[in-house]
C-alpha cells in the first residue's frame, strides 16, 4: 500500500488588482521515482497538475520521467472578479490530493 500523498504548499496573494497577472507558486513533495535506477524503489510519480478557478480549467500540466523530486511550479493568472482557486496533484497510482486559495480582486 502506497503512504498518502504530502500537504502540498502554496504561495499565492490573499488580493490581486482586476485584469493584473499574479505569481502562483505551488511546491509537491515527492519522491519521483521513475523506477530506472538500479537497486531503485519501484516508479512512483506525480502525472498531473490540474489548476482550476471556479471550476474552470486554468493550468492542465502533464509530468513525466523528466520532473524532478518535489516538483515546484510557478505560474502567473489574470482574474476579473474574486475566486477561489484549487489545485490537484495526481500520481499513477491514482491517488490525489488537493489544495484551494481564496484570491480577493479589489
Amino acid at each position: 500500500m502506497s503512504a498518502p500523498l504530502a500537504t502540498p504548499r502554496l504561495r499565492v496573494p490573499r488580493s490581486a488588482r482586476r485584469g493584473e497577472a499574479f505569481e502562483i507558486r505551488c511546491l509537491m513533495t515527492h519522491p519521483m521515482e521513475t523506477g530506472l535506477r538500479p537497486d531503485a524503489p519501484p516508479r512512483d510519480m506525480l502525472n498531473r497538475l490540474l489548476v482550476r478557478v471556479e471550476g474552470q480549467v486554468a493550468l492542465d500540466a502533464t509530468l513525466r520521467n523528466g520532473t524532478a523530486a518535489n516538483p515546484y511550479h510557478v505560474f502567473f493568472l489574470r482574474l476579473e472578479r474574486s475566486s477561489e482557486i484549487e489545485f490537484i496533484w495526481s500520481d499513477e497510482g491514482g491517488r490525489s490530493v488537493r489544495a484551494t486559495a481564496r484570491v480577493t480582486i479589489a
